[in-house]
């Protein structure tokens, strides 16, 4: 099908082209870090333990086997992983079913992304119960794929998932955006070989090559993606 949308921007070199866009979920298209926290928080305290704030930098952005390991070790809690996931899980999930704040240029982003049918990934941490959720919130036909954190050998910071995105949607990495809110987001998007704008939630986050560092969302058009592919290269 021929989109009736104006182009926008130009290749200006062989191989420039964006060729899809990667969005992380959490912290950078809704605003549920915190909810992450305020769940861990909740659960922790129900076994009897007080989750102390500095914790806070060390399990944001990353899967749950890994924060929720920790929190089992630095606590002591009489909990097994897998016990403490489905508690995380549940916890989250009737969470967002009262409140799904979207992140400033969210919305305004997916839809100039679908009005020119540039393909577009959901690449989470989260679980797929929690992403298909989620996607009920964002628009579902705003993507043409999602990747969950349990759907794939390794998660976030391995470039796994990004990985697995790009190869769904039949692109390069190194010819994707991935927009990302954490450093383990990051680190991951960039093992995969892809061109980053980290919109910092919890941590911040410096610029690097091929990064990009802004303070919103609402910074973030296609025209700025597009961008990306050549001053970056």
């Amino acid at each position: 099908m021929t989109s009736t949308v104006p182009a926008l921007g130009t290749r200006t070199a062989e191989g420039s082209a964006l060729q899809a866009v990667l969005l992380d979920m959490d912290g950078t298209l809704v605003d549920t870090e915190g909810f992450w926290w305020d769940v861990e928080t909740e659960v922790f305290a129900s076994l009897g333990h007080t989750l102390d704030d500095s914790w806070r930098h060390v399990v944001v952005g990353g899967p749950m086997t890994r924060s929720a390991g920790f929190l089992i070790e630095a606590t002591g809690a009489d909990i097994t992983l897998a016990e403490l996931s489905v508690l995380l899980n549940d916890g989250f999930e009737q969470r967002i079913g009262r409140d799904l704040p979207l992140m400033p240029g969210a919305a305004r982003l997916l839809a100039e992304l679908s009005a020119h049918e540039i393909p577009t990934a959901l690449v989470s941490a989260s679980h797929r119960r929690i992403i298909d959720r989620v996607l009920k919130s964002l628009g579902p036909q705003h993507f043409a794929l999602s990747v969950a954190g349990d759907e794939v050998p390794r998660t976030k910071p391995h470039p796994d998932p990004y990985l697995a995105a790009a190869a769904g949607l039949d692109v390069d990495p190194a010819r994707c955006a991935v927009v990302e809110d954490t450093a383990t987001g990051v680190a991951a998007a960039e093992a995969a070989g892809c061109h980053v704008v980290a919109v910092p939630s919890v941590a911040p986050i410096t610029p690097a090559v091929r990064r990009t560092v802004v303070a919103s969302l609402d910074e973030v058009d296609l025209v700025f993606l597009r961008g990306l592919m050549t001053r970056m290269r």
